[in-house]
């Protein structure tokens, strides 16, 4: 791998870093829930991105820039886990199931669809 690509995962790792921040916060400053749905928001759109690239066949340093250094920084897999524990521990039990089901199967169907639409399949 070259050193031109590794800066491009930094720099591209912190440009998700920072969309995902700024998404999370324009959909959270909206809503008045205590359902982390900017966290889901960014997740699921992550999840179809990702989706979509794999099926158009991104592969290589691309899918490692797109995919990992840009998506990978993007998504939060932690944020998600800690904002269940934390409705969990506020005895929030369906919030917190409702949280991690919805994510696990919305996730799964975007990244479908995305794939889908990147194969040409819809």
């Amino acid at each position: 791998m070259s050193s031109l690509v590794w800066v491009g995962v930094a720099a591209l790792g912190g440009i998700g870093a920072v969309g995902r921040f700024l998404l999370d916060g324009a959909v959270q400053a909206r809503v008045d829930w205590e359902f982390p749905l900017g966290t889901f928001v960014v997740n699921m759109s992550g999840s179809f991105a990702l989706g979509l690239l794999t099926g158009a066949g991104v592969a290589g340093s691309a899918l490692l820039l797109a995919g990992a250094a840009t998506l990978g920084s993007f998504t939060t897999f932690s944020t998600w886990m800690l904002e269940s524990e934390r409705l969990g521990e506020d005895g929030e039990a369906k919030l917190m199931s409702l949280n991690i089901a919805l994510s696990l199967l919305i996730g799964f169907a975007a990244a479908a669809l995305g794939w889908a639409i990147g194969r040409g399949v819809l």
